[in-house]
């Protein structure tokens, strides 16, 4: 009897593999597989999302919630699954309430380009221009930069990319001037009408001044930075621009990329930074006139 029944459970756990495994995959086909690869993509963007905000411990506590609620339903326990089904009921509206910053943040680098960043259509001779003007641009900034440090003279510079940040930049002054270390000094000396805001950087130039960032919401941060590291955090949380920050307290630099800051960087280490995030990559796509390029700088 025990070899029987024990035949059986086998030959029952071969029928359920192949009826409930087996035939399932069988029916998988290429749009089930991309749907997957999309679900899976998705989840891992969720996931990075919110791994560093208030978010993620909301995450943890709906994750609970569901568990609960399944445990409750399978063992029928009414009352704890009536509470649960009615909180989801209303708690989806009040999540949306309390999590609007982090949801627009959400919102907005889905619309973001970063992906692409620094991928322009453009030949071998324009890069080498654009190369020249960046190395000259990175030079005065980083030039600025660490004579304000010596003197602990507090700035906030924003690098646009390719989100632009034109609602913070109509919250300051436009300048639109030639990139130059001396304007960039003279626009955050202290007692300075524009030294209090942040700079944007505009196609390589001294595009706004003065302009006024969202700042951060996040708890995690450490309590000893002031606002110019936390709306530098914030800018970047929003977009795929580059925010260096010149601490007042301590002269320190730091910069503050995709929601992250980086501290303690000196002159060769931020020039070389700033340059591997600023270069482009040439397109495969060549110019009609490539031809006629390459003969000329022959």
């Amino acid at each position: 009897m025990g070899v029987i029944a024990i035949g059986t459970i086998i030959q029952n756990a071969v029928s359920f593999f192949k009826e409930n495994i087996l035939d399932t995959l069988a029916q998988i086909g290429i749009i089930d597989i991309i749907d997957i690869l999309a679900l899976t993509v998705l989840l891992f963007c969720a996931y990075r999302f919110i791994k560093n905000r208030r978010a993620s411990k909301l995450a943890l506590g709906m994750l609970l919630i569901i568990v609960i609620l399944l445990i409750s339903s399978t063992v029928n326990m009414r009352a704890i699954n009536f509470i649960l089904q009615n909180f989801y009921q209303v708690g989806i509206i009040a999540i949306i309430i309390v999590f609007q910053p982090e949801l627009r943040a959400a919102l907005e680098k889905v619309g973001n380009t970063s992906i692409i960043t620094g991928i322009k259509n453009i030949t071998s001779g324009e890069q080498k221009q654009y190369m020249a003007m960046l190395g000259g641009a990175v030079d005065d900034i980083c030039s600025a930069v660490f004579s304000m440090s010596k003197t602990k003279t507090g700035a906030l510079i924003v690098i646009e990319r390719a989100t632009k940040l034109g609602e913070y930049i109509d919250t300051g002054i436009v300048v639109n001037a030639q990139m130059s270390d001396d304007i960039i000094e003279n626009i955050f000396f202290k007692n300075a009408p524009l030294h209090d805001g942040a700079l944007v950087v505009r196609d390589l130039r001294v595009y706004a001044a003065g302009c006024f960032l969202r700042i951060t919401e996040r708890d995690d941060i450490d309590s000893s930075l002031g606002t110019r590291h936390r709306a530098a955090i914030g800018i970047s949380e929003v977009s795929d621009a580059l925010a260096i920050v010149v601490s007042e307290e301590t002269g320190k630099v730091s910069m503050a990329h995709d929601g992250n800051l980086t501290r303690g960087y000196n002159p060769q280490s931020l020039k070389n930074e700033l340059t591997k995030l600023l270069a482009p990559t040439v397109s495969l796509h060549k110019s009609k006139n490539s031809k006629e390029d390459k003969k000329n700088e022959r």
